[in-house]
């Protein structure tokens, strides 16, 4: 059985409008690139053809992994209680290595964006954060080397 994948109701939502673009939109355009490379001849030394047939296996490619993702998703409940770390959760940490604070979003594989602060529940991180409560210290092997946070907050 495939491994369920967690998002969020607007990881999922984005998901599907996403594969709703490409299978209907996109692969119009990328059919009618074909046709009208088609219409030049030889296809043997036609590179328009070659880079449209190439842009069509990229296109089906995306359009399975999205279908595969939606079929394993698992919605998270955004408003599960706020008492411990859970996938959904926004979390204010003090980074007592770097004296810092920080806020991340817990989400799934599918939705982590380290640029916008939303990690992965199955990141170093992420994982070590999952069900401990305000107040906790956490210490996380990283790449980077040992890092030790306090959780400050759960938000929703």
């Amino acid at each position: 059985m495939a491994k369920s994948i967690m998002v969020t109701a607007e990881g999922y939502k984005q998901l599907e409008e996403e594969l709703d673009y490409l299978k209907g939109e996109k692969r119009q355009e990328i059919a009618e690139k074909i046709k009208v490379a088609r219409s030049y001849g030889d296809l043997s030394e036609n590179s328009e053809y070659d880079d449209a047939k190439n842009e069509q296996a990229i296109l089906e490619a995306r359009i399975a992994t999205i279908e595969a993702t939606l079929k394993v998703a698992v919605i998270i409940d955004e408003n599960a209680s706020n008492e411990t770390v859970h996938v959904g959760s926004k979390v204010r940490l003090e980074n007592v290595s770097a004296g810092k604070e920080v806020t991340y979003k817990i989400t799934g594989s599918n939705e982590a964006n380290p640029r916008e602060f939303k990690i992965s529940d199955e990141s170093p991180v992420g994982a070590a954060l999952l069900g401990h409560c305000v107040g906790d210290v956490v210490e996380v092997e990283t790449p980077a080397g040992l890092m030790t946070f306090k959780v400050l907050e759960i938000l929703k």
